[in-house]
């Protein structure tokens, strides 16, 4: 096997990577999409209905029946409720301490999976670029190869046309990839920070709740 032969193979399995990356770069995409939906309510409505249920419950310091919601299948997957949860069994710390508790179990368990995925998306932005310009770069590389072998019969500039056009699909092919994961990545990161805006604002609202209701109950005693 010559050595355009080889350059001619490996520029070839060029475009089997690109397409992992492109199916990979959509599973990414639709998952995180899904988690997203997951963690958060399905509208303002859901929401606000779930959160007057546990202010009731808590209101009348039912805390073991507002954990129950709260650990009911409607509401596993679902970050409010889930970090409501860590709160109720964590009421007799300091109001202040408990906040600093659900910032932090939110970061390490609802945010930190998407950073971890986001981090794969941003990798593949980079990558099917660059795959493609090492396809260019080999494919051009083969050509010029080509016309020095046979500088002596001539090349035939169809011939030489078409290994080069074929050379500069990798890029286009990598463009392709990259640019539209751009626009969803940004579309990803607009859905996070709403995500991370309605949790902060609901359990806003539940702590305040809760610390009427453990404030009553201090005076009662």
């Amino acid at each position: 096997m010559d050595f355009t032969a080889i350059l001619d193979l490996v520029n070839n399995a060029v475009y089997p990577l690109q397409a992992l990356v492109a199916i990979y770069g959509v599973f990414l995409v639709v998952l995180i999409f899904r988690r997203i939906a997951q963690k958060r309510f399905s509208s303002q409505t859901a929401a606000n209905s779930f959160l007057n249920d546990i202010r009731d419950l808590v209101q009348q310091r039912q805390f073991d029946q507002a954990a129950q919601v709260c650990d009911s299948p409607p509401y596993w997957a679902k970050a409010v409720p889930q970090l409501i949860l860590v709160a109720l069994a964590n009421r007799d710390r300091p109001m202040a301490k408990l906040r600093e508790l659900l910032a932090e179990r939110f970061a390490t368990d609802v945010l930190a999976d998407f950073e971890y995925r986001m981090a794969w998306v941003n990798t593949l932005i980079k990558a099917a670029p660059m795959l493609g310009l090492q396809g260019t770069v080999l494919g051009m590389i083969s050509a010029f190869a080509k016309i020095a072998g046979r500088q002596k019969t001539g090349v035939d500039p169809s011939m030489l046309a078409n290994d080069i056009s074929f050379a500069l699909w990798t890029t286009a092919i990598g463009l392709a990839i990259a640019i539209p994961l751009v626009l969803v990545s940004a579309a990803i990161h607009v859905r996070l920070g709403k995500l991370q805006d309605s949790v902060e604002e609901q359990l806003d609202s539940f702590l305040e709740t809760l610390d009427v209701a453990q404030g009553g109950g201090r005076r009662r005693g």
